[in-house]
């Protein structure tokens, strides 16, 4: 009998398997302390669970970590990791996944911020960013996720503090085991990170930001807009085009309203691409009324790519006309783009 990997498990598989054990729902999240929280490799190490319970659990599925690749060390300190993960699904391939370790560059600060990867390849084929021309591969599951910030804080010896989902992916194509994965992420009594310091971020699948929207969590939202003249946006991230501007405003209103929260929109700029005055005029039209804070983010070099980084003196105007308009606005720092490991860099490279 082929063993299943318990990374593949979503909520729903184990609450089947339970029920089909006999087992109260409490045992869920007993198990996966353990596999998570304690990060065993060994279901008889589970030592509050029945001995028949262990025993299923044994004949029914092996406990499965990722592999490293490779690393890369950055020169501000960020490390970018390539995994291997095995799905053990029959005649299925492992894949390879980029994750990314972003300590604090002030040595009194124990903050670590860990950018993981929702999916293997990226469908969404935006223009500006190697992922989406790299292609999509599978959906990562629910552990697979997980595993990524074990990973790392295990790698560092340095508890995460930060998480975001910011890597490989789309994360709205993936609902069910991204949301799944940030339950196990933000529970306290397996990896205890904060919602607050867990930020999801989409290219804007309307669909994925009304189900956040319900989610009963202080998770934080990044859209990534990059455009707001609608078919100049189109053009540069193709995957979104049938969700537009004005229905995009509408399902962020809707956010806003249900959860008090304020959405960050992250704004790649790219020389006499979006970053005209014509682009500035229409970002300032779409955030207008609304409670959100915008990430100006400077173009990092793509090998190959046609792109070229705006000027310090085009970044410093929008942030000054946007702070003007009352919408606040930050240049993000990028952080290890030496190594290919900053925004819209994330491409496998496996030579």
């Amino acid at each position: 009998m082929n063993k299943v990997s318990f990374n593949n498990l979503r909520f729903e598989d184990l609450r089947a398997f339970l029920e089909k054990n006999k087992q109260p729902s409490y045992r869920l999240e007993q198990i996966l302390e353990w596999v998570y929280g304690r990060e065993i490799d060994d279901f008889s190490l589970m030592t509050n669970l029945p001995k028949d319970l262990i025993s299923e659990l044994t004949d029914s599925f092996v406990i499965t970590k990722p592999q490293l690749h490779s690393s890369q060390l950055s020169s501000d300190g960020t490390k970018k990791y390539v995994l291997e993960m095995q799905s053990h699904v029959k005649n299925e391939k492992p894949v390879f996944v980029e994750c990314v370790a972003i300590p604090s560059l002030k040595e009194s600060s124990n903050k670590l911020t860990v950018c993981i990867s929702s999916q293997a390849g990226c469908p969404m084929a935006c223009e500006f960013c190697a992922t989406g021309q790299q292609g999509f591969v599978r959906n990562l599951s629910c552990g697979e996720i997980v595993q990524q910030v074990l990973f790392i804080q295990n790698n560092l010896g340095m508890k995460v503090s930060n998480v975001v989902v910011m890597g490989q992916g789309e994360p709205f194509l993936n609902f069910e085991n991204l949301t799944d994965a940030l339950d196990i992420i933000n529970n306290p009594k397996i990896i205890g990170i904060g919602a607050r310091k867990i930020t999801v971020s989409t290219c804007g699948i309307i669909p994925g930001i009304d189900k956040f929207s319900n989610v009963d969590k202080q998770y934080g939202l990044a859209i990534s807009l990059h455009c707001a003249i609608q078919e100049k946006r189109n053009q540069l991230m193709p995957g979104v085009k049938n969700y537009t501007l004005n229905k995009l405003k509408d399902s962020i209103k809707n956010y806003i309203e249900k959860t008090n929260r304020r959405p960050t929109f992250e704004y790649l700029l790219i020389n006499n691409v979006n970053d005209t005055q014509e682009d500035l005029n229409a970002l300032i039209n779409f955030c207008e009324g609304m409670l959100c804070h915008i990430n100006l983010i400077k173009f990092n070099d793509v090998n190959g790519s046609k792109f070229k980084a705006s000027s310090n003196a085009v970044v410093n105007k929008w942030i000054k006309d946007l702070n003007n308009k009352g919408i606040e606005a930050t240049l993000r720092a990028s952080r290890g783009s030496d190594i290919d490991a900053a925004c819209g860099q994330l491409l496998n490279n496996l030579n």
